[in-house]
């Protein structure tokens, strides 16, 4: 295959996830939550990929005449913001005002911080929460912890978009890569697995997937206050 036939092939890769967002949206609508978060699943892995693969057949020198960048950010708002958004708000998890309030700060803030060009760090991390409400929104289906915890949590998660809060990006992030890759891949697995058994995945399931995501949540930040380079003494 051909250089330029391989960057094609890349950008048609991001595009399936348009597809992919309309699956999850037609899942969401039915409330079959269980199937929703499975395509989302899927979505989140091709967005791991293709991103290695267009800087591996480097398509904005093969294939210029799409941006790979824009439809990237098309697909990620649908699958990581707007179809989340939607299934925090129509599964009662949030109730009344709460959910609307919800789906406002989600919608707003995450659109405003898409566009925003210093979201990503010099080293390649992001500043501040990165609007990844697909696997926030999986994990509270599968905890279900109060409307008051849910409603904190989301508050918290938009007001941090807007800080400079480091948050690792797993596949390119260096610092730290191997473990934060593993844990990245034990989350799509647990996710996966919890979603799969309708969330009733069982305790020690349930808990792996919260460790895991509080590790992808808090490694940057860890990152910012622990010097690079430092030696445990004996």
């Amino acid at each position: 295959m051909s250089p330029r036939l391989k960057a094609l092939s890349v950008h048609l890769l991001t595009a399936s996830g348009a597809v992919l967002a309309m699956f999850a949206m037609l899942a969401a609508v039915q409330e079959n939550w269980s199937l929703m978060f499975l395509w989302l699943v899927v979505a989140l892995i091709v967005d791991g990929i293709d991103g290695p693969l267009a800087r591996k057949y480097e398509v904005h020198k093969n294939w210029p005449t799409y941006d790979g960048v824009l439809m990237d950010l098309i697909v990620d708002y649908l699958t990581y913001v707007f179809i989340p958004a939607f299934a925090l708000f129509q599964s009662g998890l949030l109730p009344g005002w709460t959910g609307w309030l919800a789906i406002i700060v989600i919608c707003f803030g995450s659109v405003v911080y898409f566009a925003d060009t210093r979201m990503k760090t010099k080293d390649k991390s992001f500043a501040g929460f990165p609007a990844c409400w697909n696997m926030v929104v999986l994990v509270l289906f599968a905890t279900k912890p109060g409307e008051a915890v849910i409603l904190m949590v989301v508050i918290l998660l938009t007001v941090t978009m807007f800080t400079n809060l480091k948050f690792i990006h797993p596949v390119r992030t260096s610092r730290w890569y191997e473990l934060s890759i593993g844990v990245c891949i034990a989350w799509i697995v647990l996710a996966g697995w919890a979603a799969w058994w309708d969330f009733n995945e069982g305790p020690v399931a349930k808990w792996l997937l919260v460790l895991t995501s509080m590790y992808l949540m808090l490694a940057g930040i860890a990152q910012q206050i622990i010097p690079e380079g430092i030696r445990r003494v004996r």
